[in-house]
């Protein structure tokens, strides 16, 4: 059998389907899952250990056989802590063949295959009965089915199931229940990713204002949730509009529905300003007391100081379909409507949402198109006035006032710009129909009548493109750049002129532990998981960088930063391969868990835009990065820990090769 995966092409900026070798499709979702942070939250595990002892106590003093249904089992440790608590027998449910398989191995290895089946099956195909996959009904439902909104990986459906056809009435469930809470805030950051924000143009006419048009002012958006690293956020980012209230709750102990519905709470404005924002988290209570609990509150909404980092559940934010503004002291309704899958909030002021009491609200969805087209680092990448302030400044020096532009780049705003700034003929997009022409062919198959038999005098890009994974996928300006080459003018002017590739060695605070080997988990040995991963991880001959947005992820920088590669591109791609080898010094001590790369855009004479290090922040090396866009990082194999600088090895060897037939970069880091 062969699997089709999708992949971005850098040459042509297209998805294509590859057909890839049968286990590829295996290997990426294990090389890329988070099961090596969920084993690595100790805190997660030690509360499930202790909720699942308590539940099979309370089973045992009431007489009875402690029988475990385990929906989700992933590496089996659930269900090995409750044979060790003294369950009779467990059922480990598993959909993710090459899981159930590792399941099955640590299971065994660990000495528990006759208190544990594992069931390669999805839950709701499961039987009971005699000849049935489990002999008799669960009285201890064990889960962890859940993701940063709860509910987006299926629990409910799965739970409303089992409590059906798989569990005894009145069991026991860990965890016991989970409960949502919301803050409602004002903050222009967050807000930024939802809207397009006025851009200020100065021109030698006077300022010009780009405003969007009103479908898209007035559109609610996407549905979809934000999940984001709350705790990367700072307090002076967001204004606080209300307490931390509970929206709603689920008993996982009780049958579930999975059935849409909406919940209401009232609000009192604590502060004045503009609704904007509901942020949302979640805790579990593994046990009915609720004195076993696993929460996911952001820094200022804790009890405790005591942090876990976690990367499989993090903090919800949520964009109102419109900003509301409140007055202090002022009560208002936040409605949670949600469906099987996903959550969406509505806010009215105290009148409408008494006389609204039964309305049932539907799922939001954009009108406008740009929720579709734009993510939301890229509304906030083209609300960034620093940014655009410095394609102004570039366009100023480049633009004639008998210009014929032509843009290259995903949904931009570069023609409008260029428009006001004085340029003759705009090819491209905004009620400026008879000035800007937006030409819908692929630049390979553009033709002189696309143009009017004009040549090119200055081509333009961001470069930005929505199929972009890595930073470097955004090279395809290049190549569009070489396939309009009959249309240019001789002297064609590019912007940006060229790009280069850069790179630094540094220390993760926390991310390492996506990729690290767990060993032994709770006193229970999931080493094959860490072979598994590691062995997927090496199914590509030369592994691969991925992508993180390093503003959530805190680093520290052991290295300078290094160009390593350059792209001109005033000049058409190159026929053979690009490569370059080196090294790079580690100037801090620490642990060295990897490298990050990035572009820089040279837009025009000593004007450039960074995708990646903004600045280091002090003498410990603590990163600035930008927030918009994904960094690469590259994860070294093995960990080396330099205690002092005076420690080998002092510097980190690379390999980095261009592959201009493919548009994609192998690198290579020896330590």
């Amino acid at each position: 059998m062969k699997t089709f995966c999708g992949r971005a092409n850098p040459t042509t900026g297209a998805i294509e389907w590859l057909e890839e070798d049968e286990n590829y499709d295996y290997h990426q979702e294990i090389a890329r899952s988070r099961y090596a942070d969920m084993l690595h939250d100790k805190d997660r595990n030690v509360k499930y250990y202790q909720g699942i002892r308590a539940a099979v106590s309370r089973v045992k003093e009431r007489g009875e056989k402690a029988i475990v249904l385990d929906i989700g089992t992933g590496t089996g440790l659930l269900s090995m802590m409750a044979a060790s608590a003294g369950a009779d027998f467990c059922y480990a449910i598993e959909v993710f063949k090459p899981m159930a398989n590792a399941a099955v191995k640590i299971v065994e290895k660990n000495g528990f295959r006759d208190k544990i089946k594992v069931i390669n099956k999805h839950s709701t195909e499961v039987t009971v009965g005699p000849d049935g996959d489990m002999h008799c009904r669960a009285n201890i439902l064990v889960t962890e089915l859940f993701d940063t909104e709860l509910i987006g990986e299926g629990a409910l459906p799965t739970y409303e199931h089992a409590h059906k056809y798989l569990v005894e009435e009145g069991c026991e469930a860990v965890p016991h229940r989970a409960t949502v809470y919301v803050q409602l805030v004002e903050s222009k950051r967050m807000w930024s990713w939802n809207k397009l924000f006025p851009v200020h143009v100065k021109a030698e006419d006077g300022e010009k204002i780009i405003v969007s048009p009103s479908d898209m002012e007035n559109c609610p958006g996407v549905p979809s949730v934000c999940d984001i690293q709350l705790n990367q956020m700072p307090s002076s980012d967001f204004t606080i509009l209300s307490d931390v209230v509970t929206m709603f709750s689920v008993d996982f102990s009780k049958p579930v529905s999975s059935a849409s519905t909406y919940y209401r709470v009232q609000l009192e404005a604590v502060k004045s300003g503009k609704a904007q924002i509901v942020l949302s988290w979640w805790d579990i209570d593994m046990d009915p007391a609720g004195m076993i609990n696993c929460t996911m509150a952001p820094y200022w909404a804790k009890s405790t100081s005591d942090f876990q980092w976690r990367d499989h559940w993090m903090q919800c934010v949520y964009f109102l379909p419109n900003e509301e503004p409140v007055l202090q002291g002022e009560a208002v309704y936040l409605t949670a409507c949600r469906d099987a899958y996903s959550v969406w909030y509505t806010l009215q002021k105290a009148r409408e949402g008494e006389s609204k009491a039964g309305v049932r609200v539907e799922s939001p969805v954009c009108r406008c198109q740009a929720h579709l087209l734009w993510n939301r680092p890229r509304f906030g990448q083209l609300n960034d006035q620093n940014r655009t302030h410095q394609y102004i400044k570039s366009l100023m020096k480049v633009l004639q006032t008998d210009s014929v532009c032509l843009c290259i780049s995903d949904g931009s705003l570069l023609p409008v710009l260029a428009h006001y700034l004085g340029a003759k003929q705009f090819l491209k997009a905004n009620n400026l129909e008879d000035k800007i022409k937006i030409i819908e062919a692929r630049p390979e198959l553009l033709t002189s009548s696309h143009l009017e038999d004009k040549k090119i005098s200055v081509l333009i890009g961001e470069p930005f493109f929505t199929t972009s994974l890595l930073p470097w996928h955004n090279l395809y300006f290049w190549y569009a750049r070489t396939a309009v080459t009959s249309h240019l003018t001789s002297d064609v002017t590019v912007l940006p002129q060229s790009a280069s590739l850069h790179m630094m060695v540094v220390e993760f605070e926390d991310l390492w532990r996506i990729r690290s080997p767990c060993g032994i988990c709770e006193g229970f040995d999931v080493q094959t998981m860490d072979d598994m991963i590691k062995n997927s991880l090496n199914f590509r001959e030369s592994k691969e960088a991925e992508p993180h947005p390093l503003w959530e992820y805190p680093c520290k920088s052991l290295s300078d930063p290094q160009e390593v590669l350059t792209f001109d591109f005033r000049k058409t791609v190159p026929q053979h391969c690009v490569s370059t080898e080196g090294s790079v010094n580690l100037v801090r001590k620490g642990k060295s868990h990897g490298a990050v790369l990035w572009m820089e855009y040279n837009l025009a004479a000593d004007i450039s835009i960074s995708t990646g290090l903004m600045q280091i922040s002090n003498e410990k090396g603590n990163c600035e990065w930008n927030p918009h866009c994904k960094q690469a990082v590259y994860f070294f194999s093995s960990v080396i820990e330099s205690e002092t600088l005076s420690d080998l090895p002092s510097a980190v060897t690379y390999a980095i090769n261009f592959d201009t037939k493919t548009g994609e970069i192998a690198m290579d880091f020896k330590l």
